[in-house]
């Protein structure tokens, strides 16, 4: 399950919110769609991208290859559930900085659009549906991973992180690689060290990944009293940072190399080097004092994850040997 790293992500539900402001008539239609629509935005369903990304091809690998689609739609769905959960409820916390962030002021509850009160109790409901759903077509372990992920989710990185420390996207990152443990655990009952590998792999791509975000609009973080570091320190020793934790990031994947073949070890590589290109191009152009877009990392660093995740899934089911001789190699 993926649940949005930082209070406030790029727009990460704006389409939803974009169509129930354009839904605010007063026709038929609109008033009909106007509430479902709030609820779906306080789920950030675009955030939530990243639980096919990561947690399709963790399961691939725990089952070597095995595609068991009833297994993994049952467990997309109740990672889903789980992520919605959370990030409804993480809404509830951020409504009072929600309202003052000129990027999150649309949000349902930042305008009103859903009670306060509704709006725990939805995300309650989710996240009991996901770990009850997860127990019954899994096994506990899933259930017991998604509800520890909300509750870190909620209370140590919302309630406690957030607005205390500048680092609070690195630890508080740690519940948004759920999705790894989570798809492992739903195959195999267990957490290998393959799943913690992937779980480090995210862990370590969303401080960067945040960081160029919050660069872009430290000035939001600011005026909402949240530390993020781009707010606290200088850009220089930001971009430093994101180089870091990129190298951190491409070295993670790379410890995953013997548990899998020739395909991901090649896509890893290149998407590695890419990776570290662009944010060793950030760090030097702030050294040089030029004007940067650390929005164009924040992009491109979802890209670098999914074409990893993709060699991984193509890697557990085909191997070099389908694909090689497919293209004549």
């Amino acid at each position: 399950m993926r649940i949005d790293p930082q209070p406030g992500s790029s727009g990460a539900h704006n389409s939803s919110t974009a169509l129930a402001d354009r839904l605010a008539g007063d026709g038929l239609v609109s008033r009909v769609l106007r509430k479902p629509l709030a609820y779906i935005a306080l789920t950030k369903p675009r955030v939530i991208e990243l639980l096919l990304v990561a947690t399709i091809p963790t399961m691939l690998l725990a089952d070597r290859g095995t595609i068991d689609i009833r297994l993994i739609l049952v467990t997309l769905f109740g990672g889903w559930m789980g992520a919605a959960s959370a990030n409804t409820l993480n809404c509830v916390a951020d409504a009072d900085i929600d309202k003052v962030m000129k990027r999150t002021a649309r949000r349902p509850l930042a305008r009103d659009a859903v009670p306060t009160r509704h709006a725990l109790i939805f995300g309650v409901t989710l996240g009991a549906i996901s770990f009850a759903w997860l127990w019954w077509q899994a096994n506990l372990l899933s259930g017991a991973l998604v509800v520890a992920t909300i509750l870190f989710y909620v209370f140590v990185y919302t309630k406690g992180l957030k607005r205390r420390t500048s680092q609070n996207v690195v630890w508080g990152g740690a519940a948004g690689c759920m999705p790894a443990l989570v798809g492992w655990s739903a195959v195999t009952g267990t957490i290998g060290w393959p799943a913690i590998v992937l779980f480090l792999v995210i862990f370590f791509w969303t401080p960067p990944h945040t960081w160029a975000l919050a660069m872009r609009y430290k000035e939001d973080y600011r005026a909402a009293g949240v530390p993020m570091l781009p707010v606290v320190a200088t850009e220089r020793a930001v971009t430093k940072q994101i180089v870091i934790y990129t190298w951190l990031t491409v070295l993670a994947t790379l410890a995953l190399v013997p548990a899998t073949g020739v395909i991901y070890a090649a896509v890893a590589l290149v998407a590695g080097a890419w990776f570290l290109l662009m944010a060793h191009q950030l760090y030097a152009g702030v050294r040089r004092g030029e004007s940067v877009k650390p929005l164009r990392l924040f992009l491109q660093s979802n890209n670098y994850l999914a074409v990893v995740f993709c060699g991984l899934a193509v890697d557990s089911v085909l191997g070099w040997d389908t694909v090689g001789s497919f293209l004549g190699l």
